[in-house]
């Protein structure tokens, strides 16, 4: 009988510092690093789903503007083909690649503002002022998605670094650190999508 108090005085004693370990709290930031990194996907996917529709729209008026709508869907092809699961989120070079193939997306999607402004036709097309709007929120919602995954990234980092934290995530959960997505070479601001004034 005093053998099991001792033994749960001893299981006590043990568990009782875990609970300011940061177990659970780790664990926790690495969740939330996971869920903006879900956002921010989801971010990314809405403007890969909103290109066909500007493509056909665009192309509907400026025909011979063929290397420029080819280069808009070959970048949206390779963005989305390439693809990152979250346990690759501490993979620096998997998340460059990623990020260069958004990064490109980004610049050929550009391009072809640049080339829409010599189509005053395309720009008072109803669904190209509907797409508009649409690629400009989902530009801004990119940069926010952005934003909130480094916050999470960075508070998931310095908790895995942190005294006692980092000792029970070196003896038992074996974390690692993740990865920030840098905005692509070139923008460090959302790209800023110019369809022009309606006038």
């Amino acid at each position: 009988m005093i053998k099991r108090i001792v033994m749960l005085l001893a299981l006590a004693l043990f568990c009782l510092p875990l609970t300011g370990c940061g177990y659970n709290s780790m664990q926790q930031g690495e969740e939330n690093v996971f869920g903006a990194w879900g956002d921010l996907e989801a971010a990314l996917q809405r403007r890969a789903d909103l290109i066909p529709n500007l493509v056909e729209t665009v192309k509907a008026a400026a025909a011979h503007e063929k290397d420029t709508l080819q280069a808009v869907v070959e970048a949206r092809s390779k963005a989305t083909q390439t693809t990152i699961t979250p346990k690759q989120l501490g993979d620096k070079a998997a998340l460059q690649k990623f990020a260069d193939a958004q990064g490109g997306l980004s610049s050929a999607l550009s391009r072809l503002m640049v080339v829409v402004e010599r189509y005053p036709q395309i720009k008072a097309n109803q669904n190209f002022l509907a797409l508009q709007h649409q690629i400009e929120g989902t530009e801004n919602r990119i940069a926010v998605a952005r934003k909130r995954y480094n916050d999470a990234v960075k508070a998931f980092n310095f908790s895995i670094r942190k005294f006692p934290n980092s000792l029970t995530n070196s003896m038992l959960l074996h974390l690692e650190r993740k990865e920030f997505f840098a905005a692509e070479s070139g923008a460090k601001n959302a790209p800023k999508v110019d369809f022009g004034s309606k006038s």
